[in-house]
C-alpha cells in the first residue's frame, strides 16, 4: 500500500508541475507585451516540465504524468493493469490542482473578467488555426502514438542509460511545435481537464475529444512498439 501511495503522489506532483509550467507559460507568458515567448516558448516549457520531473520523481513512479501514457504503457505490456486507475486519478487531481493555482494567479489582475480559453484545447472555431474536428482527432491520435514510441524506446533496457527524460522532454517539445496551431496540443487528458474546468464553457464541452483521441493514440503507440519487436 505504501508503494502505490508514493507512486501516485509522484504522479500528482509531476502532473501538477506539467500543467502549471506548460499551461502557465501559455496563459501568462505566450503573448506578454513585447516579450512574449510565443508557440516555441510554450512548446519548450511543456518539454521542460516533463524533463525536470522525470529526473525528479521518475525513479518513484515512472514519470507518466498523463493518462494516455499510463494506458499506452499498459497496452504495451510495460505497466500493471491494477495500477492504471490510481495513476489516472492522481494525474487528473494534480492537473486540476495546478489549474486552480493558475486561475488564482490570473484572477489577481485588476482587469480580470473571465479566464477565457485558459490554454484549453479545442477544435473548429476554438482551434488556434481554425482546424476541423477531424484534423484535431488525427493530430492528437498520431502525436500521442508517437509520444508512446519515444517513451517506450528511450526507456527500454537496451537504450542508453540516463537519457530517457531528455528524449521524452524533447519529444514533447517537438509535438507541441507541430500541433499547437491545430489543437493547442493536448496528447494528455489530464492536462486538458486541468484547465478546461476553469475556462469558458466551450472548453468543457469539447473536452471529450481530448480524452478519446489521446487514449486511442496511446494504445496504438503501445501496440506499435510491441509490434516493432523492440519491447522484450
Amino acid at each position: 500500500m505504501n508503494g502505490i501511495i508514493k507512486k501516485t503522489g509522484a504522479e500528482f506532483f509531476g502532473t501538477f508541475w506539467l500543467v502549471l509550467g506548460g499551461c502557465g507559460s501559455a496563459v501568462l507568458a505566450a503573448a506578454y507585451p513585447e516579450l512574449g515567448i510565443g508557440f516555441a516558448g510554450v512548446a519548450l516549457a511543456f518539454g521542460l516540465t516533463v524533463l525536470t520531473m522525470a529526473f525528479a520523481v521518475g525513479h518513484i513512479s515512472g514519470a507518466h504524468f498523463n493518462p494516455a501514457v499510463t494506458v499506452g504503457l499498459w497496452a504495451g505490456k510495460r505497466f500493471p493493469g491494477n495500477e492504471v486507475l490510481p495513476y489516472i486519478i492522481s494525474q487528473v487531481i494534480g492537473a486540476i490542482a495546478a489549474g486552480g493555482v493558475l486561475y488564482l494567479i490570473v484572477s489577481g489582475k485588476d482587469d480580470f473578467v473571465s479566464a477565457g480559453g485558459f490554454a484549453s484545447n479545442g477544435y473548429g472555431e476554438h482551434s488556434p488555426g481554425g482546424f476541423s474536428m477531424i484534423s484535431v482527432i488525427i493530430t492528437e491520435i498520431v502525436m500521442t502514438a508517437m509520444f508512446l514510441v519515444i517513451i517506450m524506446g528511450s526507456t527500454e533496457p537496451r537504450a542508453p542509460k540516463g537519457f530517457a527524460p531528455i528524449a521524452i522532454g524533447l519529444g514533447l517539445t517537438l509535438i507541441h511545435l507541430i500541433s499547437i496551431p491545430v489543437s493547442n496540443t493536448s496528447v494528455n487528458p489530464a492536462r486538458s481537464t486541468g484547465v478546461a474546468l476553469y475556462a469558458d464553457a466551450w472548453a468543457f464541452s469539447q473536452l471529450w475529444l481530448f480524452w478519446l483521441a489521446p487514449i486511442i493514440g496511446g494504445i496504438l503507440g503501445g501496440w506499435l512498439y510491441v509490434w516493432l519487436g523492440k519491447d522484450k
